[in-house]
């Protein structure tokens, strides 16, 4: 009984090291004490993602994040090869800034890049974005043969479908509540401001 307890307790620990580490991981900008925190789940390779970001993120950014209101995260919710190799890219750049505007890149150019089926010749074109957020073609390369990289963003999908239940993206959380209303500012804007 004490071997099944003893078990237990090292399986629990494990399971909470995991998740903090996971937690640790996720792209966040903005203040980190803000009262609103804005999660969004999303492929990159999810036109709807790309225009949920469009419409949403630059105005959030400038009316709310850089005013320290709201802490936005992107979740990793790769739907297919090519997602979870843009999502590699993006996390290859280390400065969180630049991170996000490659981020925003490669939503704006989804449709140049996330064509086709050969995942060669999509890599090919992912890089082409990275190159303008000073990523070298080595650097790329190096990142996408990262089997940690890729487990990392695996190990964030698995525990966004566990704990929130994603059936589509993008999936967009405002204070842990989900939002279900269609894709338009004034809207989105009335919820933060509401959590305010």
């Amino acid at each position: 009984m004490k071997e099944i307890s003893k078990f237990f307790k090292i399986a629990l620990v494990l399971f909470l090291f995991i998740t903090t580490e996971v937690e640790s991981k996720i792209l966040s900008i903005g203040n980190p004490e803000a009262k609103v925190t804005v999660k969004v789940f999303s492929s990159l390779t999810c036109p709807h993602c790309a225009k949920f970001h469009e419409l949403i993120f630059n105005k959030l950014k400038e009316e709310y994040i850089d005013n320290n209101l709201v802490k936005f995260e992107h979740h990793p919710f790769p739907l297919d090869l090519a997602a979870l190799n843009a999502e590699v890219i993006v996390r290859c750049q280390t400065n969180n800034e630049t991170k996000f505007k490659l981020l925003e890149e490669i939503y704006k150019k989804q449709s140049f890049w996330a064509v086709g089926s050969d995942i060669n010749k999509i890599n090919d074109l992912i890089k082409k974005v990275g190159l303008n957020f000073d990523l070298t073609d080595n650097k790329m390369d190096e990142c996408l043969l990262d089997s940690k990289a890729q487990d990392e963003i695996l190990n964030q999908r698995i525990a966004a479908q566990k704990k929130y239940k994603i059936d589509s993206t993008p999936t967009v959380f405002i204070n842990e509540k989900k939002y279900s209303d269609k894709v338009d500012y004034k809207l989105f804007k009335k919820i933060i401001e509401k959590n305010l």
